[in-house]
């Protein structure tokens, strides 16, 4: 690629493994730093919990990191959220990255994001279509949790019913309180 080029989601895939990961954003490749111990813990107890559940329930597939959603083309923009749900009736197994957004992401704060960083990765999961953001904070030990419609702070326990029906996440547990 020329310098100044834009990146497609193809080209992303193909990348050859140097160790970090990326996102790609309206075509701009994006270096996500390592996010530290404390960020790895909070989003591990997500996984955990959702994992469990969604699995017992048979609600669909939960996706790490690592797995990354293609959620616009040309320009394309597939990101990565550090915790992803989608419903069993849209589940596909593909080598690729998921076409279109999950169901619920869950977006842990890092120590070096900026406020203007996690709303501009929420709005574009919004404008993408998934149902729900869910964003943790680890330094403030909050959690809000954002729709289409607006955005709510969490008072006690995670709860988004009507994306994953009957799981719930008390922050203490996020949060080992």
């Amino acid at each position: 690629m020329t310098v100044g080029a834009l990146m497609t989601a193809d080209e992303l895939l193909r990348l050859p493994d140097d160790g970090a990961r990326y996102e790609l954003v309206r075509g701009e490749l994006r270096k996500m730093s390592p996010s530290g111990a404390r960020h790895g813990r909070v989003a591990a107890q997500i996984i955990i919990s959702l994992g469990a559940y969604v699995k017992e329930h048979r609600l669909g597939a939960v996706y790490a990191a690592e797995a990354g959603f293609r959620i616009s083309r040309q320009p394309d923009t597939v990101r990565a959220p550090d915790a992803a749900f989608v419903g069993a009736e849209r589940v596909v197994d593909t080598p690729g990255f998921f076409e279109g957004p999950p169901d619920a992401a869950f977006e842990v704060i890092s120590p070096g994001d900026t406020y203007s960083e996690i709303e501009e990765k929420t709005l574009d999961w919004l404008r993408a279509g998934v149902r729900v953001v869910v964003v943790v904070d680890p330094r403030t030990e909050s959690v809000r949790i954002h729709r289409a419609a607006g955005a709510m702070t969490v008072a006690g326990i995670v709860d988004i019913e009507d994306v994953i029906p009957g799981w719930r996440l008390p922050l203490s547990e996020i949060f080992d309180r």
